[in-house]
């Protein structure tokens, strides 16, 4: 069967696990490095070779650290998660030592980096976002928040930099009560945030940024996330949507989410894979996260019969994939069990190599 396709996963999220187990479900043999900075994360558990990488490099740095990584474990294919931008602005090294980079070009990863160039970018390909503001200042804010609210929307906001939802709130003019002591809150009173963008305390405390936030509607319905594969000009080959609602979750092929989807690949060049969200506003599909990387949910379309991660490694690997109609998902409705697997024992080297037993 030939010698194994030697995949690594630099720094990438816990429910890669899963990316992981479909690479090695591939029918050539496929050997998965995983680095991380923590050693309890489970991807190193599930690679075959799950190593402890510095934690504090700089960008630039790191790529260096990446380089030498590659070279020394002959890696073929290299799925960048942390500092993408900085790697994909490497590619021509990574290639010079045989290495190719499961990424889209650095144009598409700069343009999607921070949200409100990613809107930006988005109306620039002529689709639908939010409206949004980005606010810096407590007069921002307010301004912001005053016209959503005169339309019948709740505002809400997050950084404009960051993933997974993290820093997400909705905003609100209530006051802080005992009720709001019970069960999970993520709503933030209006006056709270002003204070923290005012005055001294918007530049935060010792070590801390300035605040850099989006302020737009919050839209409660249903998502729709549609996870695209892309030859290596951006050209798109599949897609499929996967519906959120609540815990059930589905999947579709409507024309009104995988036509824009398309169209934001083909734009903007996104090579192999690359996730895109949408909400509804008033009723239409609006773009509200583009991800220039492998969505967490990505997984999950082993229901449809798909095997994305190995496609696009076999992509990076210069094989010609034609594209592939969409399957029928009507009525496919499912929901996520997890299984669980043992972490590797804690070791004092930092760099100590975690070898996989079969």
């Amino acid at each position: 069967m030939g010698a194994p396709v030697r995949v690594w996963l630099n720094r990438t999220y816990a429910e890669n696990v899963f990316f992981i187990e479909q690479l090695h479900a591939a029918p050539r043999p496929v050997t998965v490095h995983a680095t991380h900075a923590d050693p309890d994360s489970p991807v190193l558990a599930a690679a075959d070779h799950g190593t402890l990488e510095p934690a504090d490099l700089p960008a630039d740095a790191y790529v260096g650290y990446a380089l030498d990584y590659c070279a020394r474990h002959a890696i073929t294919v290299f799925v960048p998660q942390l500092h993408q931008l900085a790697v994909a602005l490497a590619r021509p090294e990574f290639e010079a030592i045989g290495t190719t980079l499961l990424s889209p070009p650095a144009t598409a990863v700069a343009a999607y980096a921070g949200k409100d160039d990613g809107y930006r970018a988005i109306s620039a390909a002529g689709l639908p976002t939010p409206p949004w503001w980005r606010v810096r200042t407590a007069a921002e804010l307010h301004e912001a928040v005053d016209r959503i609210e005169a339309t019948g929307h709740t505002p809400c906001l997050k950084p404009t930099t960051g993933a997974g939802g993290a820093g997400f709130r909705v905003l609100t003019r209530e006051p802080y009560g005992p009720h709001r002591l019970h069960g999970w809150d993520h709503r933030v009173q209006v006056e709270q945030v002003a204070a923290a963008l005012s005055g001294d305390r918007a530049g935060g405390g010792p070590g801390e940024e300035p605040a850099d936030l989006l302020v737009m509607p919050y839209l409660d319905g249903p998502e729709v996330s549609v996870d695209c594969l892309a030859d290596r000009d951006g050209t798109p080959l599949t897609a499929v949507g996967r519906t959120k609602d609540g815990r059930r979750r589905g999947f579709t092929t409507d024309p009104r989410y995988l036509e824009p989807a398309g169209r934001l690949v083909r734009a903007g060049r996104m090579a192999y894979l690359s996730n895109i969200q949408f909400r509804e506003l008033d009723g239409q599909p609006v773009v509200i996260d583009v991800n220039t990387r492998p969505a967490a949910g990505l997984h999950q379309l082993r229901l449809c019969g798909l095997n994305l991660p190995w496609d696009a490694v076999r992509l990076a690997l210069g094989e010609r994939l034609e594209a592939v109609r969409p399957p029928d998902v009507r009525g496919l409705e499912y929901t996520l069990v997890s299984g669980i697997q043992p972490v590797r024992p804690r070791r004092a080297p930092a760099a100590v190599d975690l070898v996989r037993q079969h």
